[in-house]
């Protein structure tokens, strides 16, 4: 095989972060002759599929490792040619990203460039990694909205812009200043009952008492000095990053006029300006490949994902029901191609009194059996399995690590290609990204809620949960005293660019919003109300399901 496929194959693995062995690229080279060239790039993501689910004890691969995955996979495609039907789509076109394995990427104001951090990131950070958490949240906003013509810099000393006169001042500035001035900071709380915005320079007490929201309409920002405009959606808690207009009184305290959150931008001018760079953990895709993929895409019109959120094992009335739904898809004539399952995997709380943990771990191999009695299921679907908030782990903070495999063991030896990934956690199907997280986040951001959230353009309390996170570009911007972030790796909560689906498990009301080009979704409480969702990617189609 010529050089130039070595070269690629080399390539696509340390991308991967492997290296191979002489023997073990052999191997690979192997198992490429048995496909046409045309394939090859499909085959290669498929051994790497495959390699990333494996519990490997070192990244240098050998002959041995290789040579196992090798003859799965060719056993498998000897079986889909003598029954060509049995399988909707190959196994390559979907790959799930754990949250502890996300690149992380520190913006340099200075450079205007993102960078990628190489070292290692400890669990338990220092105390410079708290502030570094901030500063990143921060910053991510900031590059977003410098490119925003509405808040950029005037480049000569004119009063106003043709978007109006809404350049961004550094807290530090106001000092001394007098006048209207916009800046952008994080809500905190440095004083009980005080309430301040940060931002990299300085802090400045802030008074919201008198305090309008604004919203953005297409090229213009509707500047708010009186109330016949519109107010924004979403929930204004402590650690959000908001812009506020107003100004300095004679006490130091910062009157806010008008307030919001940062304008979003659009996900193609976000992947157009750091292109090559990968935030979402999938790896890099040429240009030609993601048009091959994209084609793909559309095709995989027979694939469907299965979403349930709390499936506590060890209620019978919620196992008799997941039964009803695995006989209903088996008897299919295409069978979903993942079934996730979000916790809580048991109705009650993981705490000190927590005293069931082998019988837990009894359950889960029930549903092993379970799901292996339904034969198509187990051979064509996959089964993608998520910690809860109360689930079992060494802790409650976020990101958290998949479930333990002393639980999940029993499970395995029925079902070998189930999958137990951190929550929240990423899948990378064909060209699109898909967040996946379960948390009771809508019940918490109404109790942080520190003005009452508007009703004018929508009482639906989800939808102002979806506008704040996809705003904010996070996935929980609550104070760490709430829901504490392992803080070297809350880069894994981050959702930029913007991704094309987030699924929000919460056990609160089934819904689904599609909110500024992402589809957003809760499948609900299986074990409350029987709900579930039953998803399309190829078209972001929303299934709301229930028994």
């Amino acid at each position: 095989m010529s050089g130039v496929i070595r070269n690629k194959v080399q390539r696509k693995f340390k991308m991967r972060g492997y290296s191979l062995k002489v023997e073990a690229l052999s191997e690979v080279l192997s198992f490429l002759n048995h496909f046409p060239s045309d394939a090859f790039d499909d085959a290669l993501e498929l051994l790497l599929d495959e390699l990333h689910h494996l519990s490997l004890k070192s990244a240098i691969l050998d002959r041995e490792s290789v040579h196992k995955v090798v003859t799965l996979l060719l056993e498998a495609d000897a079986a889909v040619e003598e029954n060509p039907s049995s399988i909707a789509s190959p196994a390559s076109a979907l790959r799930v990203i754990d949250a502890f394995l996300v690149p992380k990427f520190r913006y340099d104001p200075v450079k205007k460039f993102f960078h990628e951090h190489t070292g290692r990131l400890p669990i338990h950070g220092d105390a410079s990694a708290k502030a570094t958490l901030y500063k990143d949240r921060f910053l991510l906003l900031f590059q977003r909205l410098s490119r925003d013509p509405r808040f950029s810099t005037l480049a000569f000393d004119a009063s106003t812009s043709e978007y109006g006169s809404c350049e961004i001042s550094p807290i530090q500035s106001l000092v001394g200043r007098v006048g209207r001035r916009w800046i952008m900071g994080v809500i905190s709380q440095l004083e009980d009952g005080h309430f301040y915005l940060e931002d990299l320079t300085a802090a400045v007490e802030v008074n919201l008492s008198s305090a309008i929201s604004f919203r953005i309409i297409g090229n213009y920002m509707l500047c708010i000095h009186n109330l016949q405009y519109k107010i924004t959606t979403g929930f204004f808690v402590e650690n959000t990053i908001v812009l506020a207009e107003g100004e300095m009184q004679l006490d130091g305290v910062f009157q806010v006029r008008t307030c919001g959150f940062p304008p979003l931008e659009d996900r193609e001018k976000s992947m157009a300006f750091f292109s090559g760079l990968d935030f979402f953990g999938g790896g890099i895709l040429t240009k030609e490949e993601t048009l091959r993929l994209a084609e793909l895409e559309k095709k995989a019109v027979n694939d469907m994902f299965v979403i349930l959120s709390d499936i506590w094992l060890d209620s019978e009335e919620t196992m008799e029901n997941l039964e009803t739904i695995l006989n209903g898809y088996q008897n299919v004539e295409v069978v979903p191609s993942l079934f996730v399952f979000m916790g809580n995997f048991c109705s009650q709380p993981f705490n000190l009194s927590f005293k069931s943990i082998s019988s837990l771990r009894v359950q889960f191999g029930k549903l092993g059996q379970m799901i292996a009695s339904h034969q198509r299921l187990k051979e064509h679907s996959r089964f993608l399995f998520i910690p809860g908030p109360d689930d079992v782990g060494p802790s409650t903070a976020l990101p958290r690590c998949p479930l333990p495999k002393y639980l999940t063991e029993e499970l395995q030896k029925y079902v070998p290609n189930a999958i137990f990934a951190s929550n929240p956690c990423r899948i990378k199907f064909y060209t699109q990204d898909i967040v996946l997280f379960r948390q009771d986040m809508l019940y918490r951001m109404r109790r942080s809620c520190l003005i009452p959230p508007s009703t004018e353009e929508t009482s639906d309390p989800f939808e102002h949960l979806v506008a704040t996170i996809i705003h904010q570009s996070h996935l929980c911007p609550l104070p760490l005293t709430v829901q504490p972030i392992i803080w070297n790796y809350d880069h894994g909560l981050h959702l930029y660019p913007i991704p094309h689906t987030i699924v929000l498990g919460d056990k609160s009301e089934q819904k689904a919003f599609r909110y500024t080009g992402v589809t957003c979704f809760n499948p609900g409480s299986f074990s409350n109300d029987g709900t579930f969702v039953a998803y399309r990617p190829c078209n972001q189609e929303v299934e709301l399901s229930a028994l």
